[in-house]
């Protein structure tokens, strides 16, 4: 893994990311990945229930989310996210997404992803870069 500049992480300071991955190498890697650029890291949140508490208790700016946790999708979880308006990216390391139309238009991120896209996914996310309404495109 790459290093990130300096100023990459400093610009990220105090940001809180939800991450919610069932992969016990993913998992750590997205964690530590997300330390490295600045990010201040909740969960990981390896279940549904976990993510649901998490969601429901803690305050952060956004969340990157596995599509997939053990065996469940997370669109209870995708609603529950937008109710609060906190803007989140989904992964999957399979090639067919499946996504519901209200959830299309919401950034996504192929596994194994790499430094750089996680950065740029989430920088443009919290710079309202992407279009994050509850209607499909």
């Amino acid at each position: 893994m790459e290093k990130p500049t300096a100023d990459a992480g400093e610009k990220h300071i105090g940001r809180r990311v939800l991450v919610v991955e069932d992969s016990p190498v993913v998992a750590p890697f997205t964690a530590d990945l997300l330390a490295e650029l600045g990010y201040a890291v909740v969960g990981p949140a390896a279940n549904m229930a976990m993510a649901r508490e998490l969601i429901e208790g803690e305050e952060f700016d956004a969340a990157i989310m596995d599509v997939h946790i053990r065996g469940e999708r997370v669109f209870a979880l995708c609603e529950a996210l937008a109710a609060k308006g906190v803007p989140f990216i989904l992964t999957s390391g399979y090639a067919a997404w499946d996504m519901p139309d209200k959830w299309v238009d919401r950034p996504r991120l192929q596994k194994p992803y790499i430094v750089e896209g996680v950065e740029r996914a989430l920088s443009d996310l919290l710079e309202g870069s992407y279009k994050l309404t509850d209607s499909p495109k």
